[in-house]
């Protein structure tokens, strides 16, 4: 559902598996190689059937003018955008399309918590969520596959 210049917020508390959503979503885009979280970097970048954009802002505080360039910059209008802890730099970024949180719940266990903008996007998100329902209560774990 995103394309080239959408925006991912993403929150959550340390370890909750913004990074790991990150990674999925890389692979999933066609991203071979190391996805790792750029804490100290601040910025990656991936290339795959579409490229990746991946800013950690965690050790961030508000940009001046010229750290705001560098970071529309580092998620650009080629790439899909993810952003982790983007609070501090809310300001230097353009709309984001989507915010994702996620929330411990024990274990390997989380919750995750969606806000889209626009309403083509929370239509789409709602035919996934409605679909992921089904299968898993159908017990399918792929579209149109059927267990035992």
């Amino acid at each position: 559902m995103l394309v080239p210049g959408d925006l991912v917020l993403l929150r959550g508390e340390l370890g909750a598996g913004k990074t790991t959503l990150v990674r999925s979503v890389a692979r999933a885009l066609g991203v071979a190689g190391p996805i790792t979280s750029p804490t100290f970097t601040v910025a990656q970048r991936y290339q795959g059937d579409v490229e990746v954009a991946h800013v950690d802002a965690y050790r961030l505080g508000g940009p001046d003018d010229e750290e705001a360039e560098l970071l529309r910059a580092a998620v650009g209008d080629d790439a899909i955008g993810f952003v982790e802890w983007p609070d501090a730099i809310l300001a230097a970024l353009p709309e984001p399309r989507l915010e994702v949180e996620l929330r411990h719940r024990g274990g390997d266990r989380r919750l995750v918590l969606l806000t889209a903008r626009g309403a083509d996007l929370h239509a789409d998100l709602g035919r996934q969520l409605a679909d992921l329902r089904a299968r898993h209560l159908n017990g399918e774990s792929e579209p149109g596959s059927r267990s035992g």
